[in-house]
């Protein structure tokens, strides 16, 4: 079974930065693959990011590419995202996603308000 953390969340005033990590347990984390997801209040969960196992491809939502950097150390089991240029429409929880063939798992999401 997997346990996602995540941390990192925070308020920032537009145009700040936050990097948000999540912690996996109980699987080989170089195995898996990493996805950063938001939902704001009241629209659907979104994707925001993804990183192969090795780190060697990575994705972006067209919203944050140039803006955000997805990364992961494989020998610490965490995935980073590193949030810049935030802007007041990032506003809302990121969940870190885990898959591995068919079986994903989420983490229990961190806030991020992005306000002045």
């Amino acid at each position: 079974q997997v346990q996602l953390v995540e941390s990192g969340g925070g308020w920032v005033q537009p145009g700040g930065s936050l990097r948000l990590s999540c912690a996996a347990s109980g699987f080989t984390f170089s195995s898996l693959m990493m996805s950063w997801y938001r939902q704001a209040p009241g629209k659907e969960r979104e994707l925001v990011a993804t990183i192969t196992g090795d780190g060697g491809n990575t994705n972006y939502a067209d919203s944050v590419k140039g803006r955000f950097t997805i990364s992961r150390d494989n020998a610490k089991s965490t995935v980073y995202l590193q949030m810049n240029s935030l802007k007041p429409e990032d506003t809302g929880v990121y969940y870190c996603k885990a898959q591995w063939v068919f079986r994903v798992y989420w983490g229990q999401g961190t806030q991020v308000t992005v306000s002045s």
